[in-house]
């Protein structure tokens, strides 16, 4: 599956253990991801592989729960790199592939151009998963001497093949639901509103797997009950964020930067330092942001991310001059641009505000809370 830019604030890399880089990818583990390691692990090596095949020796089967635990990861980020590598042809930028508790994730920085390039992204993660099937399944046959090895490429094959066919359950945000998406895009020429019909439907197979698990669960089958339901409320909670981006999309659709920005950060001069910006600016005011100036002009913007970068004892000796973003490093938006295209600057460049420009001048700030505040405000008019 992939994501993209949404109006929460997302960690992305942030909390995950980096792997390193492939085609210029961040490829990364989530915490959660040694859980399921763990348990995948587990499950094959004290349950699966004994069950299948008796007599071996203990060790033998943690090695191949290991092995298979791991070998099935490499599967899923194949899966991804899939979906990344049309994306990139299509130059949409990749920022990174994280593996998490239910598989994977391709953080794709924009929407695709064409309801095309959007049905091609998406089905070639399945495409990939199918070919190692296949792979898998070839290679069964050059590994009978050696039923171990036999044993690990045939669950490789079925793993595989079962992940390409349960990502083509047709919910956004599934890799189906996004083929949905494309065939809705191209029929009505709307991408929001083949959203809401793909995220919708996303939304009902997540309320359909949370019901059979339930059903499992109080026919005796915890586990397997208790897993179904639980992949359920996962896709579910992804789908009704897919919704809920999609309604936000819609109301901002059309209205510009201008309108929803707000005042200037309040300005400092670069020779303060930055325990004084603390003392006598931050705290009791509740201000985050502050323009940098020298001799009358803006040289650049302080933020409290920014602050929190330096260690504490080094504040009273650092210069706000030091601290600061300079002006020509400043990500900014204008006035005139779509709050939309906004949002996902911000997103991309992992920041809660962005200063709008007009002729290399500061006009005003752009914050997730500007546009809530507008949102509401377009509310109670009735917008």
């Amino acid at each position: 599956m992939s994501k993209q830019a949404s109006i929460e604030p997302k960690p992305a890399m942030r909390h995950s253990f980096p792997l390193g880089k492939i085609m210029g990818i961040r490829i990364g583990l989530d915490y959660s991801w040694f859980l399921i390691f763990a348990l995948i692990t587990w499950l094959m090596a004290g349950s699966y592989y004994p069950s299948e095949f008796t007599g071996w020796p203990h060790a033998l089967y943690w090695i191949l729960g290991v092995a298979t635990a791991i070998l099935l990861f490499v599967s899923v980020v194949l899966h991804e790199l899939g979906h990344s590598a049309v994306a990139l042809r299509y130059k949409i930028p990749v920022h990174d592939i994280t593996l998490f508790l239910f598989g994977g994730v391709s953080q794709i920085e924009a929407e695709p151009p064409n309801a095309r390039a959007e049905f091609l992204i998406a089905i070639a993660g399945p495409v990939i998963s199918l070919i190692l099937a296949g792979i898998f399944t070839v290679l069964k046959p050059a590994f009978t001497s050696s039923q171990p090895v036999w044993a690990l490429v045939q669950y490789l094959a079925y793993i595989n093949f079962a992940l390409a066919i349960f990502n083509l359950i047709p919910g956004y945000p599934l890799d189906g639901g996004r083929v949905l998406r494309a065939s809705v895009w191209a029929i009505t020429k709307n991408l929001r509103r083949a959203t809401l019909i793909a995220a919708n439907t996303g939304r009902f197979f997540g309320l359909l797997f949370i019901f059979f698990g339930v059903m499992m669960i109080f026919r005796g089958d915890f586990g397997n009950g208790i897993w179904i339901a639980f992949i359920g409320w996962f896709l579910d909670s992804a789908a009704a964020r897919e919704v809920h981006q999609a309604m936000f999309q819609g109301m901002l659709a059309g209205h510009t930067v201008q309108q929803a920005m707000g005042h200037p950060c309040p300005a400092i001069s670069s020779e303060m330092a930055l325990q004084q910006l603390v003392d006598e600016h931050i705290l009791g005011t509740g201000n985050r942001c502050f323009l940098v100036e020298q001799a009358g002009q803006t040289i650049g913007l302080i933020t409290l991310g920014r602050v929190r970068e330096i260690p504490r004892e080094n504040w009273p000796a650092t210069r706000i001059g030091e601290a600061m973003v300079p002006l020509d490093q400043m990500k900014h938006t204008e006035p005139k641009s779509e709050v939309w295209s906004a949002l996902e600057e911000m997103e991309r460049d992992g920041v809660n505000q962005l200063p709008v420009m007009t002729d290399h001048q500061v006009v005003g700030m752009l914050s997730r809370d500007d546009v809530i505040t507008f949102l509401g405000t377009m509310k109670e008019l009735g917008g």
